[in-house]
């Protein structure tokens, strides 16, 4: 994880806002923090809540519409994912910086933080993605 790549206003605006979701429920299926959330829909409503961007659909979809960038090029805002069902792309976090991302898993059932490094995550990391700069 390189910290010297600076982040972006954007970026910064993302963590910003996905912070504020920590301990919301989960949700199979949740879009908006009421119900409850999952991972594909904490990331689609802090995206568009934060910067007004629309990333939607599953984790899998949401891959498709970001650009792939190297893991040394990783920045807050940056997506994380993760095959977590045997399935690629069936997990994703939003990366807020020093090795640590903000996620919906259904595990323990609350929006927390978690880090790239623990055993779990780091045997089902697959990529960053890129959605705006």
């Amino acid at each position: 994880m390189n910290s010297h790549v600076p982040p972006s206003a954007t970026g910064n605006e993302i963590v910003f806002y996905s912070l504020g979701l920590i301990d919301t429920n989960y949700r199979f299926g949740g879009k908006n923090p009421e119900a409850g959330l999952d991972c594909s829909g904490m990331v689609s409503y802090v995206f568009k809540q934060a910067v007004g961007l629309n990333v939607n659909g599953s984790a899998a979809m949401i891959a498709q519409q970001g650009r792939e960038v190297p893991v040394s090029e990783l920045r807050p805002g940056d997506l994380v994912f993760f095959n977590t069902m045997n399935k690629p792309f069936s997990h994703v976090g939003i990366y807020i910086g020093d090795g640590r991302f903000i996620n919906a898993p259904s595990t323990n059932g609350k929006v927390r933080i978690d880090r790239l490094e623990t055993k779990y995550y780091a045997q089902r990391f697959e990529s960053v993605r890129r959605y705006f700069d």
